[in-house]
């Protein structure tokens, strides 16, 4: 791209290593997270299986919808054959990682803070303002949990008092999209994102920390439900 003269290059290109290694992070925390699913109906293979492909496939998906462009996961074989590996890999190991709790609190951060990046580098490099490119890394980083309880039928968990979710990939968006404009490397500044969210995510789980419930808004909410039953009173005997 030329610009006044000079050539300017694109402001990153999320390398295709990287890319799937979060796809493989994500299908392996939704294939645990299906795995550990206690609901009416437990899932079969092929089901977890699925949630795991979602989970490792679904941020990037919902990024380049908002982008307004073609998949990228669906233009590479890797993507959904590492989405599939790692989904299964999770399945097969649930029962070792469902005892390492801690693993999987650390997985589902970085998870998220991965694809945060991911989404706020692409928003910037293709030209969107700092505050849109934070928004686009948000919604990559959540996607996939977001298509995951979805797909099993489950209350979305960023909009339920949860562990500071949604809050940490967008610290972590916003912490990459700033350091870029101040011209620090892209890298270092996905590096930084990453950590924020990471740590955040974190720091929230182990100290049980979530934004405060919207009890007012709920109260209200049943008064007027309330205020619209007709009350019957009993007549007095004559």
């Amino acid at each position: 791209m030329a610009d006044n003269g000079r050539v300017t290059e694109p402001l990153f290109v999320i390398p295709l290593w990287a890319d799937l290694i979060a796809v493989a992070l994500g299908g392996v925390q939704g294939a645990l997270f299906a795995s550990g699913f206690r609901g009416q109906r437990r899932l079969d293979f092929l089901g977890v299986a699925i949630i795991g492909i979602v989970m490792g496939m679904g941020g990037g998906l919902i990024r380049d919808l908002l982008l307004g462009l073609s998949p990228t996961t669906l233009h590479n074989n890797w993507y959904l054959v590492t989405a599939t590996a790692a989904a299964l890999v999770g399945m097969l190991l649930a029962g070792l990682f469902q005892r390492l709790n801690g693993v999987i609190v650390g997985l589902d951060a970085l998870v998220i803070g991965l694809f945060g990046a991911f989404g706020t580098s692409k928003a910037l490099a293709v030209g969107l303002p700092l505050v849109p490119a934070i928004f686009v890394g948000v919604c990559s980083a959540v996607g996939g949990g977001i298509l995951r309880d979805v797909f099993m039928g489950l209350p979305v968990a960023i909009m339920h008092v949860g562990s500071l979710y949604a809050v940490a990939a967008g610290a972590g968006c916003a912490v990459l999209g700033v350091l870029s404009l101040f011209g620090v490397n892209i890298t270092v500044a996905a590096v930084a994102g990453v950590s924020v969210t990471t740590i955040l995510r974190i720091l929230a789980v182990v100290f049980d920390v979530s934004l405060p419930e919207q009890r007012m808004l709920y109260r209200r909410k049943v008064a007027v439900e309330t205020a619209a039953i007709p009350i019957v009173r009993p007549s007095a005997d004559r």
